[in-house]
């Protein structure tokens, strides 16, 4: 093998990586050093500026946990969570579109039964989220598990506060109407983590870091695609600046206000309240 040169050192780091044994793995690893060497090549970088990227690279590692991912939020913030989603969810026409999963999804959140309230104990508006679970075929779909999370009133997920117990967030299954409705309050539009490396960054610009009011879902049933996605509110402050790229307009919903009385799930709320109606239809499984 030649000696490395500036002039040929890309061809050859490529070219050892051609002793990967899968396929797979050798492609992925000589596109990375192709690109990675190209980026080098175009932004120049000093010695000092390569050390503090690779050690707020390092910083970034460690602030990962399992209840908070901050390289997932890098990912986020370039755009490059939503390309792979786009790339690996090309879903047919008529399926509820889907979109990031983001930093905090708990594995394991409890199981509770329909019409349970996820946000019991918590001050909040007083929110309802109701529809059906259906395949294309317009059919419902029995025992969809629908795993929901969201942040509180003040705009915080459970890993922020670190709560012990599961926070606003909890894993329903549909009957064999396929129908959900469950009891939560509404969320508000919130920054994302600036606590941490990612946050550093964007201060060092004039990118917005807030997000628009959503709730999270992961739909999952038996025969069909599994789906993450977002419900936003209409009308919702960042709903145009969303700062992952997330909202999709066929996922923007009305938070409809109700006076107080009977409610979704069949109680008697003294209060007005909020109900969210939407239908998700999921896509069959690739063969």
């Amino acid at each position: 093998m030649p000696y490395a040169t500036e002039n040929n050192l890309t061809d050859l780091a490529r070219k050892q990586w051609e002793a990967c044994q899968s396929p797979r793995l050798r492609k992925i690893m000589q596109s990375l050093v192709q690109h990675i060497h190209g980026f080098v090549r175009d932004v120049d970088p000093t010695q000092d500026e390569w050390l503090m990227a690779v050690d707020w690279l390092a910083k970034t590692g460690k602030l990962c946990s399992g209840k908070r991912q901050e390289f997932i939020l890098f990912s986020d913030v370039l755009g490059v969570s939503m390309l792979v989603d786009a790339i690996n969810h090309r879903f047919p026409e008529g399926s509820t579109p889907s979109t990031i999963i983001g930093p905090f999804h708990i594995d394991d959140s409890p199981e509770l039964p329909m019409g349970a309230n996820l946000a019991e104990g918590l001050s909040g508006e007083i929110c309802f989220l109701v529809g059906t679970v259906r395949g294309l075929d317009g059919k419902p779909i029995e025992g969809a598990k629908l795993d929901i999370w969201q942040a509180d009133a003040e705009g915080m997920y459970e890993s922020q506060l670190g709560a012990e117990e599961p926070r606003l967030r909890a894993v329903f299954h549909t009957g064999p109407d396929g129908k959900y409705a469950i009891r939560t309050i509404a969320p508000p539009g919130y920054s994302i983590p600036m606590d941490g490396t990612v946050g550093d960054l964007l201060r060092k610009t004039t990118i917005s870091h807030y997000r628009p009011a959503h709730i999270h879902f992961l739909i999952a049933a038996p025969g069909y695609e599994t789906l993450i996605t977002h419900l936003f509110k209409k009308d919702t402050k960042y709903i145009d600046s969303d700062v992952v790229f997330g909202v999709k307009d066929k996922l923007i919903v009305e938070f409809k206000q109700h006076p107080a009385g009977k409610t979704p799930t069949g109680e008697i709320s003294e209060k007005p309240f909020l109900v969210v109606n939407y239908d998700f239809t999921l896509a069959k499984s690739k063969p």
